[in-house]
């Protein structure tokens, strides 16, 4: 939450948006839904004719943004890089401290009960287990490279066994030495698999290429959150499966497999983080290190019910993206505080990271002005909005958060500037992996060759107009923020609950435009805005297919740089969805009991 006094760079002017503009107009989309034999058909049309590429970014109307009225003269921007500075009369800790009931495990005989850090550091600290029995019990549930496979190693891609049971010793020996790192050490964690791992290539979810120098390409360095993980004592368990290349919301992946929801099978994870939405919620590893350009890190926690938190643009490091950041996934609330504040600490090397101040709780007695779009809102299902409408009136009822009716402007054309320009940025990052510029497309699977050719046609200036829209949802929401300080903008996650999965996806994957857009109706602002947002779980829906229940998620964004606000929200309605929400929290039948393995492996005295 930002004081009165909060200084930013790059702050884009609190300025409310012409009546017109936040006019609301929802449009159905005509994308045409390609799966099978004809999605085959479309990607090698697609790849070998311009005309065809133009013609289907037509079609998802890509230049209907430019035609937007009232934009003469408006300022265009390509980066939503708010930092919100220090005042600079103290000196800043590099991340806040843990308080000690973060580091608290939940009570034993909770309901839909997860491990969290808390659990992994109390047990190393009795010496009940060691980390190094942990990473033996874990090991074989997410290794592709044994038989059996197990059936949890679909949420992975990459792992060296070698690499994490020294890591895992070095811990054990710490916990022997009685000089842990800190409440991080020893605990298990993944890595998406787009994000830099010193020794691994980020193959994104690609089919491995061995002819592409790309492939064979390792990473030199960690990423930086990654290695504030590691430098804390976590256990780097491996690179995480993934949408390939980050280009839709379902996790569908016919290349490296589609990682399990496991609260339903029958229907997808989520993407793009589809890995480790799967891992945390099939109780694999607490924390999780993932990307979001459109809903990647909370809409897979969304659908397997975990908590995810798309940070301030740049706050953990800096992409090659307008819209992407590097943020934390997790099993709890908790988790994703802990984890959050150790990938957020300041980078020395990194010129606009380190420049952000430190993100600060709210205050107890401060204000807590909850922001609703109505009318915004009313577009998600309707047994969502059951589900989103009961955590509302708790929140106001029992929390003393205030109701606040808000409008936002250029939902509709906002929200087709963001696909456009992330999947122009994405044919970008296409043709620099290619050795081969002509074949860029080839290393891609069938629906994003068509996603990214048609993404590739966006013309320069419809791009700036893209920005031109931006700059004004920027100038409005810091209109909001002036006029309610400590305002929470509160939607459902996705106006989806659950995505199924459609019989023969799993060969050749599918593409369906209209079902993508609609999953990320409510996502995509934060990523325009470059404001964070939180997704967390808000209660459960039946089914229309399989056995099991659909977790819904409910977000909060907030200012730039009130990441500690939201993650405040977070636990606030985990509370009521533990000791309130009927049935409280749910946990997958499949859930993997991780720390029962390792007990196992103590007691037979096996390291």
């Amino acid at each position: 939450m930002a004081s009165p006094t909060q200084r930013f760079a790059n702050h884009p002017g609190a300025k409310e948006a012409p009546a017109a503009a936040l006019e609301f107009h929802p449009e159905e989309d005509k994308n045409p839904a390609l799966r099978g034999l004809p999605l085959v058909a479309a990607s090698i049309l697609v790849g070998s004719a311009t005309w065809i590429q133009k013609l289907l970014w037509e079609n998802a109307k890509f230049g209907q943004p430019k035609l937007t009225p009232g934009l003469n003269g408006t300022q265009w921007r390509v980066q939503p890089d708010v930092i919100p500075l220090g005042d600079g009369t103290v000196a800043t800790a590099s991340m806040l401290e843990l308080e000690p009931a973060l580091q608290t495990p939940p009570p034993a005989d909770l309901a839909g009960r997860f491990y969290s850090v808390a659990d992994y550091h109390q047990l190393y600290k009795s010496g009940a287990v060691t980390p190094l029995q942990v990473a033996a019990a874990l090991l074989p549930l997410i290794r592709r490279d044994v038989q059996p496979v197990s059936k949890y190693a679909v949420a992975w891609t990459q792992t060296n066994a070698d690499e994490v049971l020294a890591a895992a010793k070095a811990s054990t020996e710490r916990w022997a030495a009685g000089a842990p790192l800190g409440v991080l050490d020893g605990v298990p964690f993944g890595v998406k698999d787009d994000v830099d791992v010193k020794g691994f290539v980020s193959t994104m979810g690609m089919k491995v290429d061995k002819s592409e120098a790309y492939f064979n390409t390792p990473a030199t360095s960690t990423a930086w959150p990654a290695k504030k993980l590691e430098e804390a004592g976590g256990i780097m368990m491996g690179k995480m499966n993934q949408h390939e290349v980050g280009m839709d919301t379902t996790g569908c992946n016919p290349s490296t497999g589609t990682a399990t929801n496991w609260y339903n099978k029958l229907y997808y994870p989520g993407g793009s983080s589809s890995g480790a939405g799967s891992a945390l919620s099939g109780g694999l590893v607490p924390i999780a290190v993932g990307t979001d350009a459109g809903g990647s890190v909370r809409i897979p926690t969304a659908f397997c019910g975990t908590y995810g938190l798309k940070t301030t643009h740049n706050r953990t490091m800096g992409l090659s993206s307008s819209v992407g950041i590097v943020g934390p996934m997790a099993a709890t609330a908790a988790d994703l505080t802990i984890a959050y504040r150790h990938m957020a600490q300041p980078n020395p090397h990194d010129p606009a990271q380190n420049l952000h101040a430190l993100s600060i709780p709210r205050s107890p007695s401060a204000p807590k002005p909850l922001g609703i779009c109505r009318e915004w809102v009313a577009t998600a299902a309707p047994d969502v909005l059951t589900v989103f409408d009961a955590a509302v009136a708790h929140l106001t009822t029992h929390l003393n958060y205030t109701l606040v009716p808000i409008q936002l402007p250029f939902l509709r054309q906002g929200q087709i500037a963001h696909a456009a320009t992330t999947l122009a940025e994405s044919a970008s990052d296409a043709l620099s992996r290619a050795a081969d510029p002509a074949r860029y497309l080839a290393p891609l699977n069938y629906p994003n060759r068509v996603l990214l050719a048609a993404g590739a046609q966006t013309p320069a200036l419809d791009y700036l107009r893209y920005g031109q829209i931006r700059h004004v949802i920027m100038q409005h929401l810091a209109h909001l923020f002036a006029a309610h300080p400590g305002l929470v903008v509160l939607t459902p996650t996705t106006p989806l609950a659950g995505w199924p999965i459609h019989p023969g996806d799993q060969r050749y994957g599918c593409s369906d435009g209209n079902l993508s857009i609609r999953n990320m109706t409510f996502a995509w602002l934060a990523n325009t805005s470059g404001c964070p947002a939180v997704s967390f779980p808000g209660g459960y829906v039946a089914p229309v297919q399989g056995e099991g229940v659909l977790p819904v998620g409910v977000m909060a964004m907030g200012e730039w740089g009130a990441e500690e606000q939201l993650l405040g929200v977070a636990g606030e309605v985990e509370g009521y969805l533990n000791e309130v929400y009927p049935g409280g929290r749910r946990r997958p039948e499949e859930w993997a009991d991780v720390i029962g393995l390792a007990r196992e492996r103590a007691r037979n005295g096996e390291e």
